[in-house]
């Protein structure tokens, strides 16, 4: 049974939730306030690998929500999955090539490598990225197929901005892992080295019963609340619509993070 007294972390996703292509939903700005006014902690804990951690909490700081160390990102958890010195083919944007340096990874652009004449590479290492082309899936794939690991940031598909949807991250993994004929180690939300990753941030207090996620889509944030152990709010902002059946186990069912913050402040 959901007791809102006993959530002292709350983890909030972001596209879809606090905001639409970073234009804040009404009242996200507001709610957050609210939460931490309560004495409660949120972190951001976000698939998106693209932007750098600074472009993410200028990007909240900019829609009146300070998050300084508070933002935890897909391209993170790829990162932990590798070893200072390794050489790395990355497929993504800056927020990955900052995220694989912060760990002593050696990042190669896939333009810049040649199955045949360069040395071999430990992992491929992929996000979303818009310069997305054949001639880096020719190399991403060729890489995989010489024995490199495959990790993921993500297997998201979609993610949701004002009007829709628009391909994600993982539709660009699916490509690459078509033509390799492997499956990636998947980082992001809802697998184990991204809850692992949140464990870490929250620190020696870490207790999963004590944390409620707050997201829009089940698949991803909802079993995410399952591989932490913790519980879910789910918000109808983004990808899951009004009155749309889910089939993971919901805390909270909420029309906005808005409604979320009034159950727990309440």
């Amino acid at each position: 049974m959901f007791a809102a007294d006993d959530v002292e972390v709350v983890l909030c996703d972001l596209d879809g939730v606090v905001w639409l292509a970073h234009q804040p939903i009404p009242g996200s700005p507001e709610a957050i306030a609210a939460i931490r006014a309560s004495g409660r902690r949120v972190l951001f804990v976000t698939n998106n690998s693209f932007s750098t951690i600074a472009e993410q909490e200028a990007a909240l700081a900019a829609a009146g929500i300070p998050a300084e160390g508070d933002v935890v990102n897909s391209s993170q958890a790829a990162a932990g999955q590798l070893a200072s010195g390794e050489r790395v083919l990355a497929g993504g944007g800056a927020g990955l090539f900052e995220a694989l340096g912060e760990v002593g990874a050696v990042p190669l652009d896939p333009l810049d490598w040649d199955v045949a004449g360069r040395p071999p590479v430990a992992a491929v290492v992929m996000g979303l990225h818009r310069t997305f082309d054949y001639a880096r899936l020719d190399a991403l794939s060729a890489a995989v197929r010489a024995g490199a690991r495959f990790i993921a940031t993500n297997d998201d598909a979609t993610y949701p901005i004002p009007g829709g949807l628009v391909p994600g991250g993982g539709a660009l993994v699916a490509a690459v892992a078509v033509a390799s004929g492997v499956a990636p180690v998947v980082a992001g939300k809802p697998h184990r080295p991204m809850a692992d990753l949140v464990a870490r941030r929250v620190g020696p207090g870490f207790a999963a019963d004590r944390m409620l996620m707050v997201g829009d889509k089940a698949s991803t944030d909802g079993a995410f609340a399952q591989t932490l152990g913790c519980q879910y709010a789910l918000v109808r902002t983004g990808v899951t619509a009004p009155g749309e059946p889910v089939d993971v186990p919901v805390a909270i069912d909420a029309p906005d993070l808005a409604a979320v913050a009034a159950a727990l402040v309440s």
